[in-house]
């Protein structure tokens, strides 16, 4: 399976592929989307857009996992995160690629076992996860393979999940055609 993992930010945009077999996981590209600062939001927006879905086109990720919008201090940050979100969603979206939001505390628990791990931290973890000679840089990039890597880890769950018949449909199978139970 080839996730693509987003950190967004309008100023810095983190990206990281990475491809699982078995329980192998492989960095396979990572990065940073940077727009310049001063220039208008929705030129900062459309290059973020147009940068992820170059990267959605050029490597066909089987899913997209982003991370979700952390409201810390400053309400204003987050609204213009919210919408870097809105626009990775959207390029998603329009080419079909699932895709699955994590907060920061289940990135770092699935990254680090829990989810009060530093930066740094994280950073570790994703290179000893990947085989990686040092810690990706910058921390964006770092983060955004961590969110990939936490779906990559919650992907088999999630596929038993959703293959395993529900509770209802098992209560309404033995109960009988009538609705009620057959006891003696």
């Amino acid at each position: 399976m080839l996730v693509l993992g987003i950190d967004p930010g309008t100023a810095s945009t983190g990206y990281g592929l990475v491809h699982s077999q078995g329980s192998q996981l492989h960095a396979l590209q990572e990065g940073v989307i940077q727009t310049a600062p001063g220039v208008p939001l929705e030129r900062r927006l459309a290059e973020i857009h147009a940068r992820v879905a170059e990267l959605l086109d050029a490597h066909r990720p089987d899913a997209l996992a982003v991370e979700e919008l952390y409201f810390g201090a400053n309400v204003r940050t987050a609204f213009a995160v919210g919408q870097a979100r809105g626009v990775v969603l959207l390029a998603a979206g329009q080419r079909g690629v699932p895709s699955r939001s994590y907060t920061p505390q289940q990135v770092k628990s699935a990254v680090c076992g829990h989810g009060r791990a530093g930066k740094d931290q994280v950073g570790r973890m994703v290179a000893r996860l990947l085989g990686l000679a040092a810690v990706p840089t910058p921390d964006h990039a770092a983060d955004a393979l961590a969110v990939a890597i936490c779906h990559l880890n919650r992907a088999p769950l999630a596929l038993a999940v959703a293959a395993a018949p529900s509770a209802a449909s098992r209560t309404r199978a033995g109960s009988g055609a009538s609705g009620t139970s057959a006891r003696a």
